[in-house]
Order: C-alpha cells, then structure tokens, then sequence
C-alpha cells in the first residue's frame, strides 16, 4: 500500500522514461504524449539542450537563497520583460504562488489606493490554482467544496462579457483588479475575444484598476504567440506564468508593468526556493530554444493544422459540439460526460486529458512533428468515433 496521500485518481501506469513526444512505462510500452506533463514539457521529453544545460548547473551551483545576488535570475527576468514589455518579475516555483503573488500585489495597490477592502473581479470557469486564495479565485464549485470559508473579496462574472464587468463597477466601488486567463484552461479551452480583451484593458484604465493576466497554462509560445495577452496587443498591469516556462523543471513568475509597477519593497513578499539558479537556466534554455527552434511558429501552424483534421475527420459524428483552440492548446468539446475516453486513450496508447466534464484537452509539446500530429487526430478520431457510436 502507498505512503502517498490519496490526491488524485492516478491512472494505473507509471512511466519509467521518455524522448520528445513519447513516453514509455515500466513494462516496456510507448505512448504518443498529446497533454505534455499539463503544458508543462514545452520541449518534450528529454530534450537534449535542456538536458545538458540543467546537467552543467546542477554542477555549478543549485539553491544559495534570495539573500543574495543570482545572475541567472537577473537573466531571465531581463528575457522575460523583453519578450513581454512587462518591467519586473518575481520568481517563485508553480502557477499559484505566482497567482498568489499577483493578488497580494492586487491588495495591496488597492490599500494604496484608499480602498479598506480591495475586490478583484474574476471570471467563471476560471482555474487559478489550489491554496486557499487562488482556490478562491477559481470558478469551480467542484474544486471549491469542504474548503469553506473561502477567502473574501472575489467578484464572479461571466467569461467573456464586458457589460458584466461593467455592472459590477456601477455598484462595486471597492473593485480594484480584474482577474482572467486569455484562455481557460482547466474551463474547457474557452478563448476571451480580441474585442473582449481590448475593451477590458481600456475599462481598467477608465477605473484605474490592475489588469491581471494568468498565463500560467496559455503562456510560454503554446498558442503562437509568448503570451495569450498578445494576439489582442494587450499589455497587461501583472502577469502570471508558469508550467511550460521551465518546460518541467519547477517554475513560476509574477510579472508588472504600469500601474503595478515598483509596489512591493523588500519585506512585502518573498520565496525560498523561488528563482534558484537551477530553475533559471531551464527557463533561460527553453527560451533560447523555443526561439531558436522556432517553436513558436510551430505551435501556430501545427495547432491550426490538428484542429482542421479533427474537423474533417469527425465532421459526420453526432455529438462533437465544437473543435476549438489557439496554438496548441486544443479542446474538443461533446454533447455528453467523456471522461473514460482518458482511460480509453491510454489503453490505445495515447495520452489526452478531459476537463469541463464534456472537453478533451490536448495539450502536445512544442517539438511534436507533423507525422506525430497526424497520428494523434487518426487515433484521437478512431476513440471519439467509437465513444460517440457506441
């Protein structure tokens, strides 16, 4: 029996290695990997730059702490703001600490502000995390259920409704951030509009509140672009990243700019592990591969091209409500509960992942090849067609 405690209902295979998009368990059996750790193995498995880089670290120096000076930090913070526009980061080690960041700094530009009891605005089906105050943010009763009291001071509106917001501002004076991911993630792969992101980034700035964009899933070159912010020339006030950013070794980051900007000092937050130089050159190195790789332009194409073969493929089964996504963050949402098709796929030697109850999510990494691409919608296709027809 397993010392481990019982958090998640873990499918029944372990894997013993990997290389690039597949994976192979202890009994000798290979998978085509299409959900990359959780968008988190942006290079898949074993890539050889990033196995060298952390390799050489690892020999150098891992963990000296934040009281001092870290040169790779610097680095990356200085990578990260270039390719963001962003002007400072805080490094920390998973998406919600780095979300947790982002709604400490939130408060606290609210007190600031005057405002006793800060409010920040977030949407339905959002998912930003699991401690106390991201769980609280999330849009997930499910989630959410025997963690009561939740902590205050969230606001819930629809995803991708401006008016809603709107409505919240006539009424709601002590609101001074909103909250949302460009695209839902754990919600079921739900894109906010380019006319949606534009219009709330010109309301923040109407009513003076922090636009607070978690990238955590959607960052990191996965939907074509670095950041799900930029397709909509959105620049946001704080931004989150995290999974993919270390394509698998623990990273996250609280990025600002504008208003939010210089409001932490010293003593206002912090992290022991955060920012080590380990961590750091495995970011540093999935972004200098991502970019010489040209990964990003990658994910682009090879995410419109599956999306397209999915619609061709499945374009005659009943039931497949929609075939949506950016980049290669893909979801295919059906009329009906699906989460056995998880199990059915790994049986066929495929690894997928459903959210939302009705969606699969396909997550693949950034260096899955054209052939790879293919064999995922022939088999993803043969699964769902039987799912559906039975």
């Amino acid at each position: 029996m397993s010392h481990l405690m019982n958090t998640y209902a873990r499918l029944p295979v372990t894997f013993s290695h990997g290389e690039g998009c597949r994976v192979t368990d202890v009994n000798g059996k290979t998978y085509l990997d299409a959900l990359s750790g959780i968008a988190v193995n942006t290079l898949g498995h074993n890539h050889p730059a990033l196995v060298r880089s952390i390799t050489e670290q690892a020999a150098r120096l891992l963990h000296v702490s934040n009281l001092y000076g870290i040169r790779e930090q610097e680095q990356l913070a200085d990578r990260l703001c270039a390719l963001s526009g962003m002007s400072e980061v805080f490094l920390c080690n998973s998406g919600c600490e780095a979300n947790e960041a982002a709604i400490k700094l939130a408060r606290f530009y609210g007190h600031q502000q005057g405002v006793d009891s800060p409010a920040i605005i977030v949407m339905e089906k959002a998912f930003h995390g699991r401690t106390l105050a991201t769980l609280s943010a999330t849009g997930n009763r499910k989630a959410q259920a025997g963690f009561e009291p939740l902590v205050s001071g969230f606001v819930r509106v629809p995803y991708n409704d401006l008016d809603a917001i709107r409505a919240v501002a006539e009424h709601n004076h002590n609101v001074v951030a909103v909250m949302l991911e460009m695209v839902q993630g754990e919600g079921g792969i739900n894109i906010a509009s380019v006319e949606f992101q534009r219009g709330l980034r010109q309301l923040c700035d109407e009513k003076g509140w922090l636009l607070i964009c978690d990238e955590v899933q959607c960052g990191m070159a996965r939907t074509g672009t670095w950041f799900g912010c930029q397709p909509a020339d959105v620049l946001p006030d704080v931004m989150t990243l995290a999974k993919g950013l270390g394509a698998g070794v623990p990273i996250g980051a609280c990025l600002t700019a504008g208003k939010a900007a210089g409001l932490f000092g010293p003593g206002n937050h912090g992290s022991t592990f955060g920012g080590n130089p380990l961590a750091c050159t495995a970011a540093l190195t999935t972004l200098a591969t991502i970019e010489r790789d040209g990964l990003m332009a990658c994910a682009d194409a090879l995410g419109a091209a599956i999306r397209a073969d999915l619609q061709a493929s499945l374009a005659d089964v009943s039931g497949v409500v929609d075939i949506r996504g950016q980049g290669l963050m893909i979801g295919i949402e059906l009329d009906r509960p699906c989460g056995e098709l998880v199990t059915r796929a790994l049986a066929a030697g495929l690894l997928i992942n459903v959210t939302a109850d009705k969606v699969v999510r396909l997550l693949p990494a950034l260096v899955m090849s054209d052939a790879e691409a293919k064999e995922l919608v022939e088999r993803l296709s043969a699964l769902v067609r039987a799912f559906l027809t039975a």
